[in-house]
């Protein structure tokens, strides 16, 4: 299919699904539960980053207080604070792929 083509099919589709002649296709996926953290597994984290509490805070959108409360124990991280906790967990290199950190800390 030509790419003009395929740009036609998806404007009809749109169209069509705005009448309402024509339902969102669904897919179909598993969505793995979000982890809890332990303090020591966020410190452990962070540390796997070699990242100071004040940098970790400045790459997770929080601030230097909420680090140290996690690490305390305190309070816990919860949605999207949690889901990249794993995702940093699984792979450390993440600040730097998605240039979140300009270089090595």
């Amino acid at each position: 299919m030509s790419v003009y083509k395929s740009i036609m099919q998806g404007l009809n589709e749109a169209v069509e699904y705005e009448k309402g002649n024509l339902n969102a296709k669904a897919s179909k996926c598993t969505v793995n539960p979000v982890p809890d953290f332990a303090p020591s597994e966020i410190k452990e984290v962070r540390a796997s980053l070699n990242m100071t509490q004040s940098t970790f805070a400045a790459v997770m959108g929080v601030s230097i207080k909420t680090v140290e409360a996690w690490e305390a124990g305190i309070n816990k991280p919860i949605g999207t604070a949690r889901r990249m906790l794993s995702m940093l967990q699984k792979d450390n290199t993440l600040p730097m792929k998605f240039d979140i950190v300009s270089e090595s800390v």
